[in-house]
């Protein structure tokens, strides 16, 4: 990867190795919430619809002037068709933010300082766009009053993306550059806390420091990761 300084790439020119995600950006199909497992099957249009109209209110109008009816008729579909899914705005926009972090795929690039870089320029390419960065922020905010919410962000965004540390870690282990871990407990935990490094240091730099993560900065911030901050020293 070339380590000077650049600007924050446009996610279709993500990632530089060939793994699918090259195509990132650019025509995804949505992931829709799963179906009820009670009462009148979930149209997926609706859903799709419901939640990419919530995304252009927020874009458009903001956490404040965001409406429930709004978002319905922007979707065309009937008020009692959104209130069915969503019980109000917070975890309406919940769920329509953690639908762009759904796009989020590890890439393959052969190492795992290689995977590590190119899912982090993704993350930050998709805090980026207005309907993230809006989204987000709004319901971290709510959060601090509201527990349900709070819970509903650690299970539809949180949790859902531990995936890619899991997945991660596991081809690092088959490639032998990690050693297995035999306690579930303890690797448990380190998934935890890798997850909350990585997310925690994107999330500051991009929306909290209004700072650029471009490539330069996420090199830097995978050599920490992976080697301490004595590691750092001797590049």
């Amino acid at each position: 990867m070339a380590l000077g300084a650049s600007p924050v790439p446009h996610p279709g020119d993500l990632p530089h190795c060939d793994t699918g995600t090259a195509r990132y950006g650019r025509g995804m199909q949505s992931r829709t919430p799963a179906p009820r497992a009670t009462g009148r099957p979930r149209s997926a249009a609706a859903d799709t619809a419901i939640l990419e109209a919530t995304r252009d209110a927020l874009v458009e109008l903001g956490w404040s002037k965001l409406t429930l009816g709004d978002v319905a008729t922007r979707a065309g579909v009937a008020k009692t068709t959104l209130y069915r899914r969503w019980a109000g705005k917070n975890e309406l926009v919940v769920d329509a933010v953690a639908e762009l972090f759904d796009e989020l795929e590890l890439p393959d690039c052969g190492t795992l300082a290689d995977d590590i870089e190119g899912v982090v320029l993704q993350f930050a390419a998709i805090l980026a766009r207005p309907e993230a960065k809006n989204g987000l922020m709004a319901v971290v905010a709510e959060s601090c009053r509201d527990d349900a919410l709070r819970e509903r962000i650690r299970s539809s965004i949180v949790d859902r993306q531990k995936r890619l540390v899991l997945e991660g870690r596991e081809r690092a282990q088959a490639r032998g550059e990690l050693p297995p871990e035999t306690d579930p407990g303890e690797a448990a935990r380190t998934v935890d806390l890798i997850f909350d490094m990585v997310a925690g240091a994107v999330v500051h730099r991009t929306l909290v420091s209004a700072e650029p993560a471009d490539q330069a900065w996420v090199h830097g911030f995978t050599q920490v990761l992976l080697t301490g901050l004595a590691g750092t020293s001797s590049e």
